[in-house]
């Protein structure tokens, strides 16, 4: 197996680039963070991101837990690859990486400096300082599950094709995490409730909202609702796209998973 380094600084933008120094290097298989990445899906493992402190998410990216490094030995024993590229601060974290993976040595190492400018490096520096914003290489719907309420969004990287014009290449997630930044992210259960209300407001069929209950857990948020309804309207069809609808927009606007989401139609009104 060939193990390949992509060393930087912590903030250069080495997450932002992996993908991209990976494929150049017929690379399928990424170690990141704590996570083991084939091309745009998450196999195995659990992102340092998600880790309240900083030691704590230096200690998930060196696989310091037995727990941890037993289950991605086993997807990488499972997966064969041919070579394996390895992000890290240092050479001596590469190093480490691999040994605690049981790895061969790495044979090849590729430095942030040689495949970034020194503006894009000073820029994602700047970005991580002021904003806390950190880069894990896979579409967020890999990740969305594993970071509720930790401002996912998608970043989509868009590759020249030609003049003025732009064709999407692949897509990467942006996560703040705990410990990028003071104080803890909350939304109050009335915002939540403002949500809802507005969505089905626009939903034909639905009379008024009777009862709203909202719970934060960790994982995510689980709502009760219970509604009026409006005579002459198919009950289940109607309930199963008021559910989609409030689902796409609460996740959307908060970036909170709905692990549960339970309606309840109580009445119906017959309106002139």
């Amino acid at each position: 197996m060939r193990v390949v380094g992509f060393t930087g600084a912590s903030g250069t933008g080495k997450s932002h680039r992996a993908s991209w120094v990976a494929r150049e290097r017929g690379i399928q298989y990424i170690i990141d963070d704590g996570l083991f990445i084939k091309e745009n899906q998450v196999i195995a493992g659990y992102s340092a991101k998600r880790e309240k402190t900083r030691v704590g998410s230096i200690k998930r990216a060196l696989f310091t837990d037995d727990g941890h490094v037993r289950e991605v030995v086993r997807a990488i024993e499972q997966h064969k690859p041919e070579a394996i590229l390895i992000l890290g601060t240092s050479d001596g974290m590469v190093d480490k990486i691999a040994e605690r993976l049981g790895l061969p040595e790495v044979s090849e190492r590729i430095y942030i400096d040689e495949v970034a400018d020194e503006f894009e490096i000073k820029q994602a520096i700047a970005t991580r300082r002021e904003q806390g914003k950190h880069v894990i290489p896979v579409p967020t719907f890999e990740i969305k599950k594993d970071f509720s309420g930790y401002f996912l969004d998608p970043l989509r990287i868009f590759r020249r094709k030609g003049k003025l014009s732009f064709q999407p290449e692949e897509e990467k997630s942006v996560v703040r995490p705990t410990f990028s930044y003071l104080g803890s992210y909350t939304i109050s259960d009335y915002t939540v409730y403002q949500i809802v209300e507005y969505v089905i407001s626009s939903i034909d069929g639905v009379s008024r909202i009777s009862r709203f209950r909202v719970e934060n857990h960790p994982d995510g948020i689980y709502m009760e609702i219970d509604l009026v309804l409006r005579y002459g309207f198919p009950i289940r069809a109607l309930v199963q796209e008021l559910q989609q609808k409030v689902s796409d927009e609460v996740e959307r606007l908060t970036a909170l998973n709905i692990r549960q989401f339970n309606v309840t139609v109580k009445s119906l009104v017959v309106e002139k």
